[in-house]
């Protein structure tokens, strides 16, 4: 798949609807009961790029950004303002945010991942994207410099030790992260008159698999 290492303009995508959505597959019973599963092993999220436009320039530089990407055919980054980080919004990434690992005295690759908990239940999702600059990482709570400690491949997700933990060592990381997607849509209609009066179009995006 071809990606662009680009994020779409963040003051664009500031106020733009969207999330994660789930595949479901339910099956009623005679009994009345449901047997429920899905083929999906991580949710999708989907976006609309249409809503965060308030001016004429904002459309002229989502036309720009669109036909560089040649429609639905290269990928690229996305800010999901609602969420962008590995900790409360509230909050700046730490260091020890999210268990990525643990040692086993030979691995030094490990990737990014956040997990969602609720009750007993929890997700745990790749991220593959990471923001340059924003990742910083520990191994048994003490941190790691980067270009010192570790290296970070910021278009795949994971981080290099110069170390391989010992054993049982829990390897844990904070940062910022971009949603990969690309247009669902290769044609997008505007209409001048339209948006001066209050209407935008509809730029729908969707994350892509890396």
């Amino acid at each position: 798949m071809s990606f662009h290492e680009i994020r779409f303009p963040p003051n664009l995508s500031f106020g733009s609807t969207g999330g994660p959505e789930r595949r479901t597959e339910v099956v009623a019973l005679a009994s009345g009961h449901e047997e429920r599963n899905t083929p999906w092993a991580q949710s999708r999220r989907r976006y609309d790029a249409g809503v965060g436009l308030r001016s004429l320039d904002d459309i002229a530089t989502l036309v720009a950004f669109f036909e560089a990407r040649r429609g639905r055919l290269h990928g690229f980054r996305w800010k999901d303002w609602a969420d962008y980080t590995s900790c409360p919004p509230s909050r700046r990434p730490a260091p020890t945010d999210q268990v990525i690992g643990h040692g086993d005295g030979e691995s030094r690759v490990f990737s990014l991942c956040k997990t969602y908990r609720s009750g007993e239940g929890a997700y745990t999702r790749p991220i593959a994207k990471p923001v340059a600059g924003s990742v910083r990482l520990a191994v048994q709570g003490d941190a790691l410099r980067e270009g010192v400690d570790f290296e970070l491949d910021a278009t795949r997700g994971t981080v290099t030790l110069a170390r391989a933990p010992s054993r049982g060592m829990e390897i844990t990381a904070g940062f910022e992260f971009d949603v990969p997607v690309r247009f669902d849509t290769d044609a997008i209609r505007t209409s001048v008159a339209s948006f001066r009066a209050g209407e935008v179009p509809s730029v729908p995006v969707v994350e892509v698999r890396v």
